[in-house]
């Protein structure tokens, strides 16, 4: 049986000493986008804790559990081990300095962009590893095929997607004097300027991302202006392109992938500062016990009595709250 690590970027933004170096590398401007340095982008709501207790849960086949942060311990240890009395999958915590050896001069970091661009440099990490944001959770029990099919293949929770069409609808929407969105969609768009595809990309999901290790290392050693590219930023950037996208548009074309719709299996909440939205989406993911993957995007957005909510919701579903 192949070994399968799990790797989780997580930052506290409410460290003072995390808030010190934002303040000394950013300015105003930036900390007025919230897609680029907003609070909401390194605010924690102790989403660290139930990632990795999902996994304990519901994925206990994991190798390793890594933990990429920025000079920072969550302290999740202990709570780990009153939860799996029994064991639990081992964790380590891996310093931003550790996997940009040699790089450093882009350092500090407080971009995930270019974060995720560097996650595969982990010592030890597994040729197959699964990448997942702090406000990622698996939701029912999984399996390695859930990840890697049988016969090796990496899967993709994605759909191809015309990219005349899409980059249409966003210079229409972005028309104007107004700055260029950082998004999800727009870092994979960026991709396919690094890749062979002029007519397609792939739309991938909030979900939990299966990933090669040797992609990466293969791809970033042939060419390392590309890596240069994505990691000089220190705030996430319009011209920045989604890593994970590389991989997998090279997975499509050298037909080591399969393709999957997230659609029976992901349960997606937005960032909403509206209680009503929360509870509605909570009632239907009560509704689908049988959906694998859970995003919670930036819960510290929603009121206060709305996010406690939220947080029991998934207490409950991870077995740790009656």
């Amino acid at each position: 049986m192949r070994k399968i690590d799990a790797v989780i970027t997580w930052v506290d933004g409410d460290d003072p000493k995390h808030i010190a170096k934002r303040n000394a590398y950013g300015d105003s401007k930036i900390a007025s986008r919230e897609d680029v340095g907003g609070t909401t982008r390194f605010r924690s709501v102790g989403e660290i804790l139930y990632c990795v207790a999902s996994l304990n849960r519901f994925a206990p086949w994991l190798n390793k559990i890594y933990i990429v942060t920025d000079e920072q311990d969550p302290k999740i240890d202990e709570r780990i081990e009153e939860l799996f009395p029994n064991g639990h999958i081992p964790m380590e915590i891996v310093d931003h300095k550790t996997i940009f050896e040699g790089y450093e001069e882009y350092l500090p970091t407080f971009n995930s962009i270019s974060i995720e661009s560097m996650t595969w440099r982990i010592p030890g990490l597994s040729e197959h590893f699964i990448e997942f944001n702090d406000d990622l959770i698996l939701a029912a029990p999984t399996s390695p095929e859930d990840f890697f099919t049988e016969e090796g293949k990496v899967v993709c929770y994605g759909k191809r997607r015309l990219k005349f069409f899409v980059r249409l609808s966003r210079m229409l929407k972005h028309r104007g004097n107004a700055p260029k969105q950082v998004s999800y969609k727009e870092s994979m768009l960026n991709a396919t300027n690094f890749c062979q595809d002029d007519s397609h990309f792939i739309m991938l999901y909030h979900t939990p991302k299966a990933l090669l290790r040797s992609i990466y290392e293969e791809h970033f050693t042939k060419h390392p202006d590309h890596l240069i590219h994505n990691i000089r930023h220190r705030f996430r950037h319009a011209s920045q392109y989604n890593a994970q996208e590389i991989q997998y548009m090279t997975l499509h074309h050298t037909k080591r992938s399969v393709m999957r719709s997230a659609d029976d299996e992901l349960l997606y909440m937005k960032a909403k500062n509206d209680a009503e939205y929360v509870r509605r989406k909570l009632e239907g993911f009560s509704r689908s016990p049988e959906k694998k993957f859970g995003c919670f995007n930036s819960l510290d957005l929603a009121p206060a009595e709305a996010c406690q909510e939220a947080i029991e919701w998934i207490e409950r579903r991870l077995g740790i709250r009656e």
